[in-house]
């Protein structure tokens, strides 16, 4: 009996390490891949699939951002707020994007057992997520901004792990 137990903890195991990656693509950024019925974008937005969107990016981001009380992202300046990659950007940041600390947690925690380098997609949120913990943290006062703070630093954390990864992934032989 008790060789039968084992054997199927085996299988289960061997099932169970055999389960292709794919299956598990949303765990970081969930809401990317859940549409929203009163959206009609596109599901799973990507900000930088060229070096002018890059660029574009982080015009948006040393643009002025206004944050609602209701937490809702948006730029300030009208004429960038008007290009088309600006909703996208406006998606990703009101939509996928984790704002509460809570949430932050948990994608700090699902960051350090990430196995191998991020996806673009994943590192672009990560970096949002960042940003939008600078911004609370700067805002904080107090505890709140202790624990902002400390959200900020995994975060960062994470990150430079990645890139640390990423790069020494390249200079292999």
């Amino acid at each position: 009996m008790c060789w039968k137990t084992l054997l199927l903890l085996l299988l289960c195991y061997n099932a169970q390490a055999s389960v292709p990656h794919r299956w598990s693509r949303a765990v970081l950024f969930p809401a990317a891949h859940r549409p929203k019925r009163s959206s009609s974008l596109a599901l799973n937005p990507v900000l930088q699939r060229s070096l002018e969107e890059v660029e574009l990016l982080y015009e948006f981001l040393l643009a002025e951002l206004e944050i609602s009380p209701d937490l809702e992202i948006s730029i300030k300046d009208e004429e960038l707020a008007s290009l088309r990659k600006a909703s996208d950007f406006h998606t990703v940041c009101n939509d996928v994007i984790p704002k509460r600390i809570p949430d932050i947690r948990r994608l700090s925690a699902s960051l350090s057992s990430h196995p191998g380098v991020l996806k673009k997609e994943d590192f672009e949120r990560t970096a949002l997520t960042l940003a939008y913990a600078a911004y609370r943290t700067a805002l904080s006062q107090g505890h709140q901004k202790d624990i902002w703070a400390q959200s900020l630093l995994s975060l960062f954390q994470a990150l430079r792990h990645d890139l640390i990864r990423s790069s020494g992934s390249r200079v292999s032989p």
